[in-house]
């Protein structure tokens, strides 16, 4: 995969990208981070005359290849479980959705949020948290595997669509709120991070935006509740299971004795329906709470504030946290996931040793980039190739190179 070559006069970040025919929102908050005065991209570009730079970002995001490999990325659930479950991609949409809808009632921009949602699992391997553990491992001479400094890597480098650069090119705003949607990064950084931080300054000490920072606690409610449906309709545990869960217990027994007879389909949809709902009640309150004691008058008052401005209440947060403690127990550590798990690792693990033994087994592009059998340059390019993968085409590649299937 040859490097693209920028114009050599394409150097620095270009400041305001507003079109001339983009209309911004009426009414934003002061704190909202402002498409008008991004920081820019990397490289010079004209900009769209209809779309603001953020909706420009999201743009890119949907049409990349990282991103349509999602939809074969699965979170617990592998691919022969069954069409129903959730997948990588069907997670960032509801996170999107989400983070827009958050985004619009606290008068923030919109697109961002939705941009920083759909982006946020792009860095993901193959086979869920377990893949990402076994890659980790295997690495762990080269500093190891984190998907949102890969998340990065890819929308800086690995992503090749256009013929002056490498990566999307994305604004300060979106490769920020990507990094740091979960807060600040301040010890052991991970390498594709510090190395592009050197070139860019992310500011990695301070909190983002806010429209990373609902993009963040979005995720946090998706996944909660689409694990516990999942888990439900794949018969890991059962409605009467989740009776004295933490948080949805209440909304158990509350649908039950509404709807005593109701279908396990509709009993769901109720019990997603009804926790979600207090969830986004209970930040939005505590988030209008936090910024009226906080009032922060810029987009840079919010990255000084020394704490994230959007949260749940404590009280709220305690009972999530237990919650995912529950979901934790019942469903990824269920005997069924943990026999598919396991053998999944597998799967990244003897790739990894393939590819890093023999590079000759990569496609020729990929090839090129490496360095001796073994060494280090080696071992970053194969992680790089196996990170990409989707479960389908991990199992494909152990197929060929084992000559034999592997099920899951």
């Amino acid at each position: 995969m040859p490097a693209a070559k920028a114009p050599p006069d394409v150097k620095k970040p270009i400041g305001r990208l507003t079109g001339p025919l983009f209309v911004a929102p009426a009414h934003r908050a002061p704190f909202a981070t402002l498409a008008e005065n991004s920081r820019g991209r990397y490289f010079a570009e004209d900009e769209s005359p209809t779309r603001s730079c953020y909706q420009r970002d999201r743009d890119r995001i949907i049409h990349s290849t990282a991103f349509r490999r999602l939809k074969h990325k699965t979170q617990v659930f592998v691919q022969h479980e069954g069409d129903y479950y959730r997948t990588r991609l069907t997670h960032s949409l509801e996170v999107a959705q989400i983070a827009r809808s958050l985004a619009r009632v606290l008068a923030v921009d919109e697109d961002l949020a939705e941009t920083v949602a759909l982006a946020h699992d792009m860095g993901h391997t193959p086979f869920g948290h377990s893949g990402e553990e076994a890659l980790s491992a295997v690495t762990a001479h080269i500093g190891g595997f984190d998907h949102n400094a890969h998340a990065l890597r890819l929308v800086t480098k690995l992503e090749h669509r256009y013929a002056d650069f490498d990566g999307l090119n994305l604004t300060w705003e979106t490769l920020e709120g990507l990094v740091k949607h979960n807060g600040p990064l301040k010890d052991r950084l991970p390498q594709p991070i510090a190395s592009f931080n050197v070139r860019w300054n992310l500011e990695l000490a301070s909190w983002p935006g806010i429209e990373a920072q609902i993009a963040a606690l979005a995720d946090d409610i998706a996944y909660v509740n689409h694990d516990m449906d999942d888990g439900l309709r794949a018969g890991l545990f059962t409605t009467a299971d989740l009776t004295d869960a933490p948080l949805a217990g209440a909304h158990v027994a509350a649908v039950a004795a509404r709807y005593p007879d109701l279908e396990l389909s509709r009993f769901v949809g109720e019990l997603i329906r009804t926790l979600m709902s207090e969830l986004l009640d209970d930040l939005l309150r505590q988030t209008k709470a936090d910024l009226a004691r906080v009032l922060p008058e810029s987009v840079a008052a919010v990255r000084a504030s020394g704490a994230a401005l959007v949260a749940f209440s404590p009280d709220m947060a305690a009972k999530l946290v237990a919650l995912k403690k529950f979901l934790f127990a019942h469903m990824y550590r269920h005997p069924r996931v943990i026999a598919s798990m396991t053998r999944a690792k597998a799967v990244v693990t003897d790739l990894f040793e393939a590819f890093s033994t023999d590079p000759g087994l990569l496609p020729p592009d990929w090839t090129a980039l490496c360095g001796a059998a073994g060494d280090a340059a080696t071992a970053g390019v194969v992680r790089d190739y196996i990170a990409g993968m989707t479960d389908r085409f991990a199992l494909a590649e152990y197929a060929r190179i084992f000559h034999t299937e592997i099920s899951l």
